[in-house]
Formats: structure tokens, sequence, C-alpha cells
């Protein structure tokens, strides 16, 4: 019995954390969605160069789709003419951050490793496009269709509607599509955080991992075959970090683990090729371990204890508006199972 208190003291501390930056990354997604012009975006991926590679990254930057989510629009711009380069380079970038998980990992995180995350991922995602344009297959090239939608799932003519009905849409997508896909894995990864918080022994990663490149390797093959969105990773590589893995090795982890699974390398094999699969493997591979071994660097040099410094954010905000959020967090959840059983109901 004491175990289950502890365990659910720390899912509750965990949640009244981050409860609120979910709830505002979730409000950003939706701006993204009703202001972004993403059918002007595919126009921009057709080409084999740099620049399509560049745009693709940056665009997978702030969008919030996770590694299996981002499947289909991938597939759906490499259909509509992109370039394997740019294909490649969105299916690192997307899954691997995006407007949600930046703000969870401000609130449990900290300030360093919430701005290194989208910048890495940027990196591996043109690393990936740009390699896969010089050493890929040849393919050719054709012109993405301008009446062609790859990214909605909205009516054709959405982009008419008022101002209103579009930010309407957006918070739509955001607080119900979006959440409802999310908000299974994000309490599963909680509810592993809290687990690992309370269970396991203080150090225990620095005494049975140590440090430098063997916990990094071994988060690296962990994280590739497994299923987490970048705002489950999150809480869990929290709880690493608490019980004394390094800054680099966890953010291996929140890396790799994002960007790939099982689904998605047998999917990038089947529509883009097994010599894009060795790419895209082999680039978040070499840039995790390399951003790893690169933030641990920093943290040392600059000498910072980050079991100190994690989760401080969440203590600025005041405690009855932390428990305003995640009252709704909770009543979202409890919405969005209620929501998708009646819908399950309905098509029976």
């Amino acid at each position: 019995m004491n175990i289950l208190i502890g365990i659910i003291t720390e899912l509750w501390n965990i949640l009244l954390d981050s409860s609120i930056y979910v709830l505002f990354g979730l409000f950003i997604a939706g701006i993204i969605q009703t202001f972004i012009d993403k059918d002007r975006i595919a126009l921009h991926l057709g080409r084999k160069s740099f620049k399509s590679v560049f745009l693709a990254a940056l665009f997978g930057i702030p969008l919030p789709l996770c590694s299996c989510g981002v499947l289909p629009t991938a597939m759906s711009l490499k259909k509509t003419g992109a370039s394997k380069g740019a294909v490649l380079s969105f299916l690192i970038s997307t899954p691997e951050t995006g407007v949600d998980s930046i703000a969870v990992s401000y609130a449990l995180l900290d300030p360093l490793m919430t701005v290194f995350r989208p910048f890495a991922a940027f990196v591996t995602a043109l690393v990936a496009g740009i390699t896969e344009n010089i050493f890929g297959s040849k393919e050719s090239g054709s012109e993405i269709s301008e009446n062609r939608c790859v990214f909605c799932d909205h009516e054709e003519g959405d982009h008419n509607h008022s101002l209103r009905s579009k930010f309407k849409y957006g918070m739509k997508y955001a607080f119900v599509d979006l959440f409802a896909d999310m908000a299974f894995w994000f309490l599963i990864g909680v509810v592993a955080a809290a687990i690992i918080a309370y269970c396991v022994p203080f150090n225990f990663f620095e005494q049975y991992l140590g440090t430098g490149i063997k916990p990094i390797l071994v988060m690296l093959i962990v994280g590739i075959p497994m299923y987490i969105c970048a705002s489950a990773s999150t809480p869990i590589a929290a709880a690493f970090l608490l019980k004394g893995m390094s800054p680099g090795a966890a953010f291996v982890f929140l890396l790799a683990g994002p960007a790939t699974n099982i689904a998605g390398i047998f999917t990038v094999g089947k529509f883009l090729g097994r010599r894009s699969i060795v790419i895209y493997l082999s680039a978040i591979a070499f840039c995790s371990i390399l951003f790893g071994i690169i933030l641990d660097f920093i943290y040392r040099s600059l000498n910072i204890n980050i079991q100190a410094s994690i989760g401080t954010a969440g203590e600025l905000i005041p405690y009855p508006v932390r428990l305003v959020a995640v009252i709704i967090f909770l009543g979202m959840i409890l919405y969005s199972q209620i929501h998708g059983y009646v819908n399950k109901c309905k098509r029976m």
C-alpha cells in the first residue's frame, strides 16, 4: 500500500508540473493549425535540393505529430512529388519535437535541454535529408499538385472560411483530435516516470551504467525500436535524470525514441527503399550519439547539476493555477475516452 501511495504521489507531482504546459502546447498547436497553410508548404518540397530538405526540417519542428502519426503525412508528401531527402527530413524533425513536447520539456527538464532538443532534431533531419539527396537512389522528379491536400483532414475550401471558424477548427483539432492521439501515451509516460521516480534508487543509472559512451549507446539501442511520442518520452527522461543518468544518455532517448519505431522503419523501407532505411537509421544513430556527447560536455563545462535544475519551471506557476490545469487535463482525458467509446459504439 505504501508503494502505491508513493507512486500516486509522484504521479500527482508530475501532473502538477506538466499539465499547464501541455495545455499551452496544445493551444499553440491549434494556432499553427489555424494559420499555417500546409498545402503551400508541400509545394516547396518537390525539388531534390538543400532548400527542400531545410524547409522540410524547419516545418517539421513545430508540428505536433508522433512517429506513427507522421508516417501517413510523409508518405502523402512522397506521393505528391516531394523528394526523398525532404521526406526523410520531415520524418525525423517532426516526431522528435513539436510545440507540445517543447512545452513539456520546459516543464519537466531544464531550459538548456529544452532549447537543445529542437536544435538537435533540426540538424539530424538536415543530415538525413542531405545524405539522401547525395547518396540515395535516383528518383523521378514530379511537381506537387497545387490542388492536392496532403496535410489537411478538413474539407476542401476551408481556407475560405472566416477567421473565427478557422480558429474554432484549430482549437478543436488541438484539444480534441490531437489530444486524443497523445493522451494515452503521455499518461503511460507519466505513470512510467512515477514508478521510476519512486521505485528506482538514487544514482541507480550512474552506478550500473556509469558515464561516458556506454549509457549513450544503451539508450540508443533501447530507443530505436520502441514506440514512444516526444511528449511521453519527456517525463521518462526526467525520471532517468533524477536517478543518476547522464544528460547525454537521457537526451539520446529523447531523440531516438520518438524518431523511430519498428513500424516506421518498415514503412520507410516500403515507400523509400532499403538504402533510405540505412540513411534514416544511420543519421539518427550518429547524430544522437554526437549530440549526447556534446550535451554531456556542455553540462560538465558549465558545472550544471542537472538533478537540481530539472523540473524547476513548474514551480514558477502558482499552485492554484497548476491545480486548475490538472483538473482540466484530467477532465479532457475523461472526455476523450468517453467520446472515443461513443464513436466506437456508433460504428458497430
